[in-house]
């Protein structure tokens, strides 16, 4: 009898890790008799498509309280799921080791897929040792780029499989011809970040790059997101007077238009997985300019073949790249044609077939 398949994901915000989730659960759907979604977002119900069992609490109180106790709710949904039935396989997406270690006191089989580089968060002594010994007890272990793999084997000495995100080009460029309401200005350099806001992300090392040489060319920079950083990218915005060059743009759900009409996509971050973003400037054709950081961003432009890296947090360096792209446009258009003709190893089809794969080789 084949096994139920859970996938865990308590708490769905909109990012890049949902980007993927709805992708890999709606292709499952089709390929697997029993999926279910454990999940405490209501609000992105609309996102999963038929044949998908929701296991949710039916009250909306509960989308208003935080990831950290939806952590925990969607725990004991777990439990109360495999009371039921001990015939599943979970498949988790977020809150990895809370899940893996029920699924280990249970007994059952767990694939992880782990989603940002272990740079961000396993600094803490104790919390290095926790990760190494629960992931090394899941059954599987996913992750999204060939960096991360090699951190993985090296930090936890866990054999990770890379399988990287699905990407559906065709779905972003149809998105992408959907005008949007916000403009940039034509005459001016158009930059543009897209990501949460928050310390990860660190948008703020992006506007201090920015107002190092808001006098030295004309520019407009987007910002799209929503999160905790908020207050602090304002109120540098209005302390060094960005208030004509920057604007802070609410979370979009479709940031595709925005991205086409920039000229550069600029990504900030401490730490990733596999940025999903920067993939999608690279099918619109755009540009890029992104720290170095663990781990994607040297993987997806190629060891800085297909774009620009700086080192993280080094804003001198990045406004200079930035100054440099204004005067030498024409000449940098080859990095970008380079990125584009590269991003076969993203195929939609080839990555969404190695998930089925791991699945089935554990039911």
């Amino acid at each position: 009898m084949q096994k139920k398949v859970i996938i865990f994901i308590p708490s769905i915000e909109g990012g890049g890790v949902e980007k993927n989730l709805f992708i890999i659960s709606n292709y499952l759907k089709d390929k697997i008799k029993n999926i279910s979604v454990i999940t405490i977002s209501n609000k992105f119900k609309s996102r999963f498509l038929g044949k998908i069992r929701f296991i949710s609490p039916k009250s909306d109180f509960w989308n208003s309280i935080g990831r950290r106790k939806k952590f925990f709710v969607g725990l004991f949904l777990l439990f109360l799921e495999v009371l039921k039935d001990r015939n599943v396989l979970v498949f988790s997406f977020q809150g990895n080791i809370y899940c893996t270690l029920l699924c280990k006191l249970l007994g059952i089989k767990v694939i992880v897929r782990s989603n940002s580089a272990p740079d961000g968060w396993s600094q803490n002594k104790f919390k290095y040792l926790i990760f190494k010994y629960v992931l090394k007890s899941a059954d599987r272990v996913i992750v999204n780029s060939l960096d991360f793999k090699k951190k993985f084997k090296t930090k936890f000495g866990i054999s990770a499989e890379c399988i990287y995100n699905p990407l559906n080009k065709k779905e972003i460029i149809k998105k992408s011809k959907i005008k949007s309401k916000i403009k940039f200005d034509k005459k001016k350099l158009k930059l543009i970040n897209v990501g949460r806001y928050t310390n990860q992300k660190d948008q703020l090392t992006l506007l201090k790059a920015v107002n190092r040489i808001k006098n030295k060319i004309k520019f407009n920079l987007l910002l799209v997101g929503r999160g905790t950083e908020k207050k602090n990218l304002t109120r540098y915005i209005q302390k060094n007077n960005l208030s004509k060059h920057v604007k802070l743009i609410n979370f979009q759900n479709n940031p595709f238009n925005l991205i086409k009409s920039s000229d550069v996509f600029i990504l900030s971050s401490l730490y990733e997985g596999l940025p999903n973003v920067l993939l999608e400037s690279q099918v619109l054709k755009k540009f890029i300019i992104s720290s170095n950081c663990p781990t994607g961003p040297r993987e997806i432009l190629l060891n800085g073949k297909a774009g620009f890296l700086f080192n993280v947090g080094d804003y001198v360096k990045l406004s200079d790249l930035i100054l440099y792209f204004s005067k030498n446009k024409k000449s940098l258009s080859k990095k970008i044609l380079i990125g584009y003709k590269n991003l076969n190893r993203f195929d939609y089809s080839q990555n969404l077939k190695k998930y089925l794969n791991v699945i089935n080789s554990l039911i």
